[in-house]
């Protein structure tokens, strides 16, 4: 899966190759904390006086750069996809590889505090499923219809003030073959290289 990134966040990260190896790992240090703590005016103007650039272009560099590190943990982007999603960004080999490994090396983190954050999206709890077969009715005393019942529970909101919920499914067998047979086809096709080679050239 590639990441496609807004033409915003394109030019909050083109401020990114304008600085040292050094201070876009610092960013990243930055972007860790304002992850787990909140963000802070101070370190903005800080780090602004340092690189003697207005403060709005240290801020929206690592935010972009939060944004990336973030959206990327959230989908489980492997390495190779991560170099591919940046790659639009027309950045060099040094600056690629120096992101890249800020994020293999935080992903896991990044993916922990996300998940401690409150969220309104329903998440996955638990499912349950059934196979119902009718075998016969009054009219027709020889007949095979199978069900598919599924009972999908399902949280909302942090642990101590989560809010349960749940949803009952039914279909027939080829139709649930035919659903996951077209998503198998679909998540081959995002990992061909036209599908990349459209995704890179998005706006």
């Amino acid at each position: 899966m590639l990441l496609v990134l807004s033409e915003g966040h394109k030019e909050h990260l083109a401020f990114l190759p304008q600085v040292d190896a050094s201070v876009v790992g610092e960013f990243g240090r930055i972007a860790l904390q304002f992850l787990r703590k909140g963000s802070s005016p101070k370190i903005y103007e800080g780090a602004a006086r340092k690189l003697c650039v207005p403060v709005e272009m240290v801020q929206h560099g690592v935010e972009g750069l939060m944004f990336l590190m973030t959206e990327c943990s959230k989908h489980m982007i492997s390495g190779v996809d991560f170099l591919d999603s940046v790659l639009i960004l027309g950045f060099g080999d040094e600056l690629n590889q120096i992101l890249l490994q800020l994020y293999l090396q935080h992903h896991n983190e990044i993916r922990t505090i996300l998940s401690q954050l409150p969220s309104n999206l329903p998440a996955y709890n638990n499912l349950e499923w059934r196979l119902d077969v009718q075998l016969a009715s009054r009219s027709v005393r020889q007949r095979v219809i199978p069900l598919l019942t599924v009972h999908l529970h399902l949280t909302r909101g942090c642990d101590s003030c989560s809010d349960h919920s749940s949803m009952v499914l039914q279909t027939d067998p080829s139709t649930l073959l035919h659903l996951i047979s077209t998503l198998e086809i679909a998540l081959a096709t995002m990992k061909t290289t036209h599908t990349r080679r459209i995704l890179r050239n998005i706006k």
